[in-house]
């Protein structure tokens, strides 16, 4: 059949007579047609319901990978260094314990407050008064804030700072004030120390 005789069968049918129950004897071109119209409603239906989600996976799969990927690197280079981690772990805890070591327990606090007024003493400060101020509590230690007044020349006041500095226990100096007493060059020194406590459950 010549395609003109295809295209002059097809300009010819009328469509409104279409009966599906004798479908087998429609004009070749219109069964072709429908043919082509039926092949594409398969191929978009099984695109849009079956390969469209295929597609969604296959993202999700990769962007999957990748997160496996920098996981297993990063784990494996964990495992490489396994034993420096613990080398080092075990220098913090050393270091860690030498630092608990320097915290004055509510025992020891007395005791440091007797080594402060002597180091006062041999610096030829006169101390005022020693003042013991509310507990801080931080998320690992107990602040405790010690106010600290007296007077001594200019020298005295740097060796005092000094000895403190020096204690074995760990003394912290802040918010200091200097003010010239008389006329002797004595001067006015108020000073706050800090020291610190490890916090125990019972804090």
């Amino acid at each position: 059949m010549a395609l003109s005789d295809s295209f002059q069968q097809l300009k010819d049918f009328d469509f409104t007579d279409l009966d599906f129950d004798s479908i087998g004897v429609w004009p070749l071109p219109v069964r072709v047609l429908l043919l082509i119209v039926v092949f594409s409603l398969v191929l978009a239906g099984t695109y849009y319901f079956h390969v469209k989600d295929l597609g969604v996976q296959l993202e999700q799969s990769k962007a999957q990978e990748v997160k496996l990927k920098n996981n297993f690197e990063q784990k494996a280079f964990q495992a490489a260094n396994l034993e420096a981690y613990r080398i080092q772990m075990a220098e913090v805890e050393k270091l860690f314990s030498a630092l608990l070591a320097q915290l004055p327990s509510d025992t020891e606090v007395p005791g440091l407050l007797e080594d402060i007024t002597e180091i006062g003493h041999g610096a030829s400060l006169n101390i005022s008064s020693i003042t013991l101020q509310p507990e801080r509590s931080a998320e690992f230690y107990v602040e405790l804030p010690i106010k600290i007044v007296a007077e001594g020349g200019y020298h005295d006041v740097g060796a005092f700072v000094s000895g403190v500095a020096g204690l074995p226990r760990i003394v912290t100096l802040h918010d200091y004030s200097l003010s010239a007493k008389g006329s002797g060059g004595l001067l006015a020194l108020e000073i706050q120390a800090k020291t610190y406590r490890y916090k125990t459950q019972e804090d």
